[in-house]
């Protein structure tokens, strides 16, 4: 019996196909090779079961990379390299990516279900090309690059050269997802995701929004207000005081346009600049303007244009949050 991922085939009304698990990844690029457009790669399965089910495509061969371990490996010495089979339940679980690179544990914690985040992969999150994918609005503003593999050699990319459309990269035929690499974050650096749903887990974002801030430093006297009820614009007021600078600054959108998005215009805003409650409110009114929503089932295009308002200030001092009180650990969350 033909089993895969706890579906049993026999009873899905989809054409046939082979199922071959390669041991190695130079065994998996000489079958891509072999088969061409006849065959697909799989590793968690959670997307592309579900579109040859609805059959969106149908596969001649199936070639599962869950058999090559160096795939599932996540390496840091300051730079953060995740392999492309490593599942959102082992990032989710990593204190390491939490701690330093907590945008993207954001993610992971609202993505589907645990069963979902125990079989579904980063790679296939990237691979897949969603406007929605969780994971990916996160690493654009972490500079992620990923490198390619095939027969002929290997290639390193920035991740928002890879997306072309919906469902569309720059991957080409033969071509493997070898590694996510993450740069060393500047210091005083904090990054965070917000994912706008209807509901608690299990649904595609509305709106995401992920915002990375780098800092000219770690302490101000005024820290305290951060984990009261104080209104945003008092504790802005306060940090304009202070003169804190904002050194850096990296926002991504999803669902904000056709593929995931860099707002570089509103980034642009921000970069060198002292942070205060009118520049956030530029910002985020910048970065609204740059998106390029459209309407869906989930959401009209107005509203999610309105939601990159509100969202990316949240997100913004949620960073400055997480620089200046690194230790805190507030719950409830605040949302700001």
């Amino acid at each position: 019996m033909n089993k895969l991922i706890g579906v049993d085939l026999r009873e899905v009304p989809m054409k046939k196909f082979d199922y071959l698990r390669p041991k190695s990844l130079d065994e998996a690029l000489t079958l891509l090779n072999q088969y061409k457009k006849r065959a697909k790669l799989i590793a968690g399965g959670t997307d592309i079961i579900v579109m040859i089910k609805q059959k969106k495509i149908a596969p001649e061969v199936l070639i599962s990379l869950q058999e090559i371990q160096e795939l599932k490996q996540i390496h840091y010495n300051g730079n953060l390299r995740i392999g492309p089979l490593v599942t959102h339940r082992m990032i989710e679980k990593s204190d390491l990516i939490r701690k330093e690179f907590s945008a993207l544990s954001d993610a992971v914690d609202v993505l589907g279900s645990i069963q979902i985040r125990n079989v579904g992969t980063i790679g296939g999150n990237i691979c897949t090309a969603a406007p929605s994918a969780d994971t990916v609005p996160p690493l654009l503003v972490l500079g992620a690059q990923v490198k390619l593999k095939s027969l002929q050699g290997e290639r390193s990319l920035p991740l928002d050269q890879v997306f072309l459309g919906p469902g569309e990269t720059v991957i080409e035929d033969g071509e493997i997802l070898t590694e996510i690499f993450i740069p060393k974050p500047l210091p005083h650096t904090g990054s965070a995701y917000w994912k706008h749903q209807r509901r608690k887990a299990l649904d595609l974002p509305i709106l995401g929004v992920a915002v990375l801030i780098s800092l000219d430093r770690s302490t101000v006297t005024c820290s305290d207000l951060l984990c009261t009820s104080s209104p945003i614009s008092m504790v802005l007021h306060a940090l304009e005081e202070e003169e804190l600078i904002c050194k850096e600054v990296r926002i991504a959108l999803g669902v904000a346009a056709p593929t995931p998005m860099r707002a570089t215009k509103a980034e642009n805003l921000m970069r060198g600049k002292k942070i205060s409650d009118e520049l956030l409110a530029e910002v985020a009114e910048m970065a609204a303007q740059e998106a390029r929503p459209r309407d869906t089932i989930r959401g009209e295009a107005w509203y999610r244009r309105e939601m990159v308002r509100v969202l990316v200030k949240r997100m913004a001092m949620r960073c400055i949050e997480r620089v200046l009180r690194p230790e805190e650990t507030i719950f409830p969350v605040r949302l700001w």
